[in-house]
């Protein structure tokens, strides 16, 4: 690493201007989410000049949106689609255990056997969580990162899932996968490590006339233009890149979760797994979240017409998760229940005819009629690898002299596990989102105590955060603080609470 990670507003200044000499970049990115970013660390740490530029914030599209899980691709095994299934269960043991062990652990996946559960629905996920033993051994995740699945006895279930109806109930069955503590944090992670290795990750520029060797950039804080040459361009715009290259055709895809207390799940230490009735093979789950929270999801559903920045659950996808968990619930849940939703949209390309659960998860990297590159399709377990490939396809066409990749064994700011985080000195709720850098968190203090306290009632960030990720994870605005750099916004009313401390930290 050769310069400081810190991303803020004084140094985003300072590379604008630099862009403006006139300079001819290697690579310029367009796009922030997480394939964006993972291109810029990528082409970065091969020792391309990089320039990465987002018209909103980091992680301001479908990257915030996801369901916080690493998954290992056991849902692409029961489609046949082997391919997919072990390169996911690769990258998540890239992630795991060398790239971001701070940010993802193991999570216990339960499905509960009750009677009615179908027989068929038991024997898919007895063969599945066999199968994805397989896969992780294959992939080679040690055990002492991923266990291996099991079968649980009645009281055990009941302690990983309380509210599971327990009349009937016959144990479950466990299995792992990983989660992260939030995607937002692991795309701001990335875009830092990659600003460590001298990338521009420049936020609210809009990028217009795209072509595979320039582009207009616009400072939309500003109003000021700059136009930038590039010996190569990728577009990783993510639900947008239709809007950067014209000709391709994306097909979005909308997944929406249902926000909870913890309470509304009695405390659950596992994600709840369960069929959905009529379906094989199709699946919706309720796990654990940060800040006291329980999300539960997942939809896939068509979401034709122009793409929104804030996509939103409807009335039917709220219906259908209800009704899904309430199948193995002592008590029902209830719209009372739920604090918020929220929703994402997944860029699938579109291939033809089918239901967008049919569209193909892999992903693709396309060139257009004047050279520019565009990544698209994917998840954000494998973003690494989808930054691979798209850099491989800018060397080759740019006639960039690059090193070899290097991201498979690249930690990313904070990265710690084992003895080196049991050495970290910091209060462990920070330790467990910051990693090493926890530290530096408690440093934004300032030596005042007051503020590493909540700073609101009932909720578990802190001033020192915030003031952290104005200083250091180039949060803007106060909605970049409570919307990206934490997740209070999930919640409407938890934002309310957290506003002002917000608007105070710019102050």
């Amino acid at each position: 690493m050769t310069t400081s990670s810190a991303l803020n507003a004084h140094r985003r200044t300072s590379e604008l201007e630099q862009l403006g000499d006139g300079e001819v970049i290697d690579l310029l990115v367009i796009g922030g989410g997480v394939t964006g970013v993972g291109i810029a660390l990528d082409a970065a740490s091969r020792g391309l000049s990089t320039v990465l530029v987002e018209r909103e914030d980091l992680a301001f599209g479908t990257s915030r949106w996801s369901s916080k899980l690493v998954h290992g691709g056991l849902r692409y095994l029961a489609s046949g689609n082997v391919g997919i299934a072990h390169e996911s269960a690769v990258e998540r043991g890239i992630l795991m255990e060398h790239t971001a062990p701070h940010l993802v652990h193991a999570l216990p996946q339960l499905v509960p056997m009750l009677p009615n559960v179908p027989l068929l629905s038991k024997s898919m996920v007895r063969a599945g969580f066999v199968a994805g033993d397989v896969l992780r051994r294959t992939a080679g995740t040690s055990p002492s990162s991923l266990p291996r699945s099991r079968r649980v006895s009645r009281a055990e279930a009941l302690r990983y899932a309380p509210t599971v109806r327990d009349a009937g109930l016959r144990g479950g069955i466990v299995a792992w996968d990983g989660q992260l503590v939030d995607d937002a944090r692991l795309v701001v992670g990335i875009a830092r490590t990659a600003a460590s290795f001298g990338a521009k990750i420049l936020t609210r520029v809009a990028a217009s006339d795209v072509t595979g060797t320039s582009a207009t950039l616009h400072d939309t804080r500003t109003g000021s233009e700059i136009a930038v040459t590039a010996r190569a361009v990728v577009n990783a715009a993510g639900v947008w890149a239709g809007e950067v290259n014209p000709e391709i055709t994306l097909r979005p895809s909308r997944g929406s979760h249902l926000v909870f207390a913890t309470e509304s799940f009695g405390g659950l230490g596992a994600s709840l797994t369960v069929p959905v009735p009529g379906k094989v093979g199709r699946f919706v789950f309720a796990f654990p979240a940060a800040h006291g929270r329980v999300y539960l999801g997942l939809t896939d559903e068509a979401a034709p017409g122009p793409v929104p920045d804030v996509p939103v659950a409807t009335d039917s996808e709220i219906d259908f998760l209800l009704d899904t968990i309430n199948t193995v619930l002592r008590e029902p849940l209830t719209r009372k229940d739920i604090l918020g939703t929220y929703a994402g949209l997944r860029p699938l390309l579109d291939t033809g005819d089918g239901n967008t659960a049919d569209l193909s998860r892999d992903h693709a990297v396309l060139r257009a009629a004047n050279g520019l590159i565009t990544v698209v399709g994917g998840k954000l377990t494998t973003y690494r690898k989808m930054a691979e490939d798209a850099v491989d396809a800018a060397v080759t066409d740019g006639r960039l002299t690059a090193g070899p990749c290097l991201t498979k064994r690249l930690p990313l700011v904070g990265a710690a596990k084992g003895a080196a985080r049991d050495r970290i000195v910091a209060p462990q709720l920070l330790i467990g989102r910051y990693g090493t850098e926890a530290p530096l968190v408690v440093a934004a203090a300032q030596g005042n105590s007051s503020l590493l306290s909540p700073i609101a009632p009932g909720l578990d960030v802190s001033a020192a955060e915030f003031a952290f990720g104005i200083s250091h994870e180039g949060a803007l605005t106060p909605d970049d603080l409570l919307d990206r750099r934490t997740r209070i916004g999930m919640v409407e009313s938890d934002r309310d609470l957290a506003l002002p401390a917000a608007e105070a930290a710019f102050g």
